[in-house]
């Protein structure tokens, strides 16, 4: 059997949240072992993540929506298991798609397994996502004996909050986020956990831990949650104006509208670009 053809990537980021793209158009979907060894960190490339750069038309999950986006965003968690959006992957995705000429500045809709994502991006600068609207989770998780919100951003999180002001970043900078935090009752399918602490007016800071990945430096569906339930927990305000999120991996905006979606604004990053050995490729086992 002959080796596999060499694997393109490239590598990008946003807010530290870490991708790879797998860019050659005609490759097929990796299978899950595959996206295991280039997100290991010590054995691979390193990565939170993949992302596929397909047309939507050539996807199965992306065909429903090739009428609507040219383009599907194929994410899988670092662990191989599939994720339905990612915020900061999102933005990364549609930079790279301008910079390679594959998409043109200015509005640009991404198909993802949420649906269809909205992306506004210029040659340069930030990007802002359209994540659109959160919707509630019917369940009152605890999280060892603190309360929290259940919210879905597409994807579940849970956000815990902690007290305000620097003991609650004491707090927060003291958490084992080496393992996946304990929720009761968890989501059928695994939670993200966002803990939060309000800083001052609009503003709060978080910590993540991913599901399928383990604590990530930032997570775009997280840093949503967790404006949508500390709005929700000061009885809505907060509506229509940016409030900052600082991550581990830097700073994002967000604004939830009053019309409903909320929108993600932050930095996508392009690093490096690469190829997988061959050979390498072949000692891997799907």
């Amino acid at each position: 059997m002959s080796a596999p053809a060499a694997l393109r990537w490239v590598k990008g980021h946003g807010t530290e949240n870490d991708f790879l793209l797998l860019t050659d158009l005609t490759r097929p979907a990796p299978p899950p072992g595959v996206v295991r060894a280039l997100c290991d960190r010590h054995a691979g490339i390193g990565a939170d993540g993949i992302l596929r750069v397909v047309a939507a038309a050539d996807d199965p999950d992306g065909a429903p929506m090739a009428d609507r986006a040219a383009w599907f965003m194929d994410y899988r968690n670092a662990d191989g298991s599939y994720a339905e959006m990612c915020g900061n992957g999102a933005r990364v995705f549609a930079r790279y798609l301008v910079d390679a000429g594959l998409a043109t500045p200015g509005e640009l809709p991404l198909a993802t397994r949420g649906g269809v994502k909205t992306v506004w991006l210029e040659a340069t600068g930030d990007v802002t996502v359209d994540m659109g609207a959160p919707a509630p989770v019917p369940v009152r998780p605890v999280v060892g004996d603190r309360a929290a919100t259940a919210v879905s951003m597409g994807n579940p999180h849970v956000v815990v909050p902690l007290p305000a002001g620097d003991r609650g970043l004491a707090d927060l900078a003291g958490l084992d986020l080496r393992h996946p935090p304990v929720v009761a009752p968890g989501m059928p399918g695994g939670q993200n956990v966002e803990f939060v602490v309000r800083r001052g007016p609009r503003s709060i800071a978080l910590r993540v831990h991913e599901r399928g990945v383990g604590e990530t430096r930032s997570c775009g569906t997280g840093v949503c949650a967790a404006v949508v339930a500390t709005i929700l927990a000061g009885g809505d305000d907060g509506r229509d104006e940016p409030w900052t999120v600082d991550v581990p991996g830097g700073r994002l905006s967000v604004t939830w509208t009053t019309a409903g979606p909320v929108l993600l604004t932050g930095p996508a990053v392009l690093v490096a670009t690469g190829e997988a050995d061959p050979a390498w490729l072949a000692t891997i086992a799907g």
